[in-house]
């Protein structure tokens, strides 16, 4: 079975930034050739909404069972909340919250963003997880692409 990986929108951008371009380009290269899937949110759908044209039209090139959406449920809204309320991120990021908690209960191998901040962080990747583990749900991996391009 091919690993899921869940994006969020800095990965989608990364695609046309110089300094992230390259890593991400052979990551999507990846997810065209089958190799792995992505999934996304319906979070990640309302952030591609406002981002340049050319950023949300890269989804249309994945392959069709290629791209899966989770929904953001009152589940994972009540798991968002909790990181908020234990301190792992602000309410001002609770979108970053969001995206952990959709791919928490999305069940994906890892989450794949270039957001340094507020989730590809050891410390904050420690925070989610203790939060995770506290409330019975498993833990999440967070990467650059650059850590999940397989050769």
């Amino acid at each position: 079975m091919r690993p899921r990986y869940y994006l969020d929108t800095s990965v989608l951008g990364g695609y046309f930034d110089l300094e992230f371009q390259e890593d991400t380009r052979a990551f999507w290269e990846a997810l065209c050739a089958g190799r792995c899937a992505a999934v996304i949110s319906s979070l990640t759908l309302e952030e591609l909404a406002r981002a340049p044209a050319e950023v949300q039209e890269l989804l249309g090139g994945l392959p069709d069972d290629g791209l899966e959406t989770v929904a953001v449920t009152d589940e994972v809204e009540f798991l968002a909340d909790r990181y908020v309320s234990e301190g792992v991120v602000t309410a001002r990021f609770r979108g970053d919250a969001l995206h952990v908690a959709a791919a928490t209960m999305g069940g994906v191998k890892a989450i794949v963003s270039w957001n340094f901040k507020h989730l590809v962080n050891l410390r904050r990747i420690e925070l989610f997880n203790g939060v995770n583990m506290l409330g019975g749900y498993r833990t999440i991996d967070i990467r650059t692409p650059r850590e999940v391009i397989e050769p």
